[in-house]
């Protein structure tokens, strides 16, 4: 009966120690020294012919087993045999390394000789920025975005809106009126620089009809002098939905929702009775002042000092309201079905309060300073 063990492998056999073996070592290994085409592969050189496994490292290893009298003539034969070819590895590593680091540069060489841009690169107006974020957010519940001409006639601006032949508005002192062809009287040709994006509203609703919701951004015109809070010319976004069955809580909650889209987090609201041609019930919107203790909520005073609100807790948002009746029969709705709501914003006001502009004549003058760190806004 026999078994079967595992065979031990049998141990190298010790290395020959003689100048033929040892110089033709040598000459290997300085041939794919020579040979190496970059450090990566001269690395590998070294491992195969100075490395431990290599035939003069296992030659220098060998040397204590050999009787006293050849230990001597054998160290110095190996010894100098690993001396030539350690300082020819030392030299190809840095003929190899400044070849390289010379393609490298040569590689990212820039030439200063060629022409460039000097001028400052300009930016996105911050306006024109907020208003495509107040598109994208009515875009984004559902609603039209609605254009409309900037210079209209009186019947869209005044007359459909509901507006008194004697209200104030109509005047030279707050409206610019455009002469006519005829050179007449500039009132009197019924032409006008709009006051306001609700002009929008009644083409839209001429057009478009019931069902409606839209939003109307845009550029408006009024009589003022340029101030730090007034301009002659400044832009507004108009909202409005027409529907069965709208009330003033799909108002509130449009305007939460618009509200906390620009500034963040969930504002507190409240509605101020006012009056307005066009709305009825008319309303001012407020929120809870953002940048003071007023945020917090109505159990925290505001700061008195605060320049947002002016110390009273509550900033104001724009005019709001359900449609007037009139208005709706103005442009062929029936107001016995169809109810809406409607509202208007200033969108200086609001960059000026969503980013802490205090003068909105750094709006208009053009200094690209102004705009330029406007551009990482997302």
């Amino acid at each position: 009966m026999s078994s079967e063990h595992p065979e031990t492998p049998a141990a190298p056999e010790p290395p020959v120690i003689d100048e033929p073996t040892i110089s033709a070592a040598v000459e290997a290994a300085l041939a794919a020294i020579a040979a190496a085409p970059d450090t990566a592969a001269l690395k590998q050189v070294r491992i195969e012919h100075v490395g431990d496994a290599s035939v003069l490292s296992r030659a220098n290893r060998a040397i204590r087993d050999l009787p006293g009298p050849q230990k001597a003539a054998a160290g110095k034969l190996v010894g100098q045999g690993k001396g030539r070819v350690q300082q020819a590895l030392a030299s190809r590593q840095e003929e190899l390394a400044a070849a390289e680091q010379e393609a490298a540069l040569a590689a990212e060489t820039v030439d200063v000789t060629l022409p460039t841009d000097r001028r400052p690169r300009g930016a996105v107006h911050p306006l024109t920025t907020l208003q495509e974020r107040i598109e994208d957010f009515f875009v984004g519940i559902g609603w039209e975005i609605a254009e409309g001409p900037e210079v209209e006639s009186s019947w869209f601006n005044f007359d459909a809106l509901n507006a008194d032949p004697e209200h104030p508005s109509r005047s030279r002192q707050d409206t610019l009126y455009v002469a006519s062809a005829e050179g007449g009287e500039d009132q009197d040709a019924g032409l006008l620089l709009r006051t306001q994006t609700s002009p929008v509203q009644i083409r839209a609703m001429l057009e478009r009809g019931a069902p409606l919701y839209v939003a109307c951004p845009g550029t408006v015109y009024r009589a003022d002098e340029m101030d730090a809070t007034h301009s002659p010319m400044f832009h507004q976004v108009e909202g409005l939905a027409i529907d069965e069955g709208l009330t003033m809580a799909n108002l509130v909650g449009t305007l939460d929702a618009f509200a906390a889209a620009l500034f963040g987090g969930a504002p507190i609201t409240r509605l101020r009775p006012n009056h307005f041609p066009f709305t009825e019930p008319s309303a001012e919107m407020d929120f809870r002042c953002f940048a003071c203790d007023a945020r917090l909520g109505l159990d925290h005073e505001p700061d008195p000092g605060c320049r947002v609100c002016g110390g009273t807790g509550w900033i104001e948002m724009g005019g709001c309201g359900m449609v007037h009746p009139n208005v709706l029969r103005a442009a062929g709705i029936d107001p016995g079905r169809h109810q809406g709501f409607a509202f208007g914003l200033g969108i200086e006001r609001i960059l000026m309060l969503r980013n802490g502009v205090a003068d909105m004549r750094d709006m208009v003058e053009g200094d690209v300073r102004f705009t330029q760190h406007y551009g990482t806004e997302i």
